[in-house]
């Protein structure tokens, strides 16, 4: 039987978070007065991407919650002992700046355009439902999604299978008819895969080698590449980059 449905991943696969993660951040710190503590813009960009993977690695490890990630963000980051008042109150300021940046890739709403017709989509993101429910809404793009699941409300995060069998579950379809699209190779790609689901892992910008690709994941470079792989009779494709 052929895929019925897709699920994709949100973050840096449907919505550019890292560009919007980088400008917002830029702007927030020139606002506060930060930047003078750092040899360049870079390299406190660089800093607070750091941090954030170490706080969202303890999140997704279930040793914190999303709200206490967040407010830990901010204080590793500055180095001091704020409140949680103070904590969510630098990162609500920052948040400002960020959603001015928010961002669709170019090539995601031809793609969701180009599968309507023949799949069911759904989302499952390790975010909490309340910032991805709210960011596919401003985007415009919450209408094309029958499901959003998010591992704050799951208490279960990817790579694990339970995330990924959760949202086949809400889709009633077994993993095998299920398609997962993410753009981290083992989290999304290599996760998905173990799970039972064909998956595809979107490598846009070529950050990781051939030797770091799951043998699991379809690997692909850019949207247009994906009916082919679900054999879905859309004009809209391309052959893929990576061989």
């Amino acid at each position: 039987m052929s895929i019925q449905a897709v699920v994709w991943d949100v973050d840096d696969t449907l919505f550019d978070y890292t560009a919007a993660d980088r400008a917002g951040m830029r702007a927030h710190l020139a606002a506060e007065g930060l930047l003078d503590g750092y040899d360049s813009v870079e390299q406190a960009l660089a800093h607070w991407r750091q941090v954030t993977d170490r706080q969202w690695a303890r999140f997704a490890a279930g040793e914190v919650s999303f709200e206490e990630q967040r407010r830990d963000r901010v204080r590793v980051f500055l180095g001091e002992e704020l409140s949680d008042a103070e904590a969510e109150a630098w990162f609500e300021r920052y948040i400002g700046y960020y959603e001015a940046a928010w961002a669709l890739f170019p090539d995601v709403l031809p793609a969701l355009d180009a599968l309507a017709a023949s799949h069911r989509h759904a989302v499952l993101s390790n975010s909490s439902l309340h910032v991805q429910d709210r960011k596919l809404r401003v985007l415009g793009v919450r209408d094309r999604f029958e499901a959003v699941l998010c591992a704050a409300e799951l208490g279960v995060s990817k790579p694990e299978a339970g995330a990924f069998l959760a949202v086949c579950e809400a889709l009633a379809l077994p993993p095998h008819l299920v398609a997962y699209v993410g753009d981290h190779p083992e989290i999304d790609g290599r996760g998905a895969a173990d799970a039972g689901l064909l998956s595809v892992w979107i490598d846009r910008g070529g950050a990781y080698t051939s030797g770091d690709a799951s043998t699991g994941p379809h690997r692909i470079a850019s949207l247009t590449e994906l009916p082919a792989i679900l054999g879905s009779e859309s004009r809209f494709g391309a052959p893929s980059t990576f061989r």
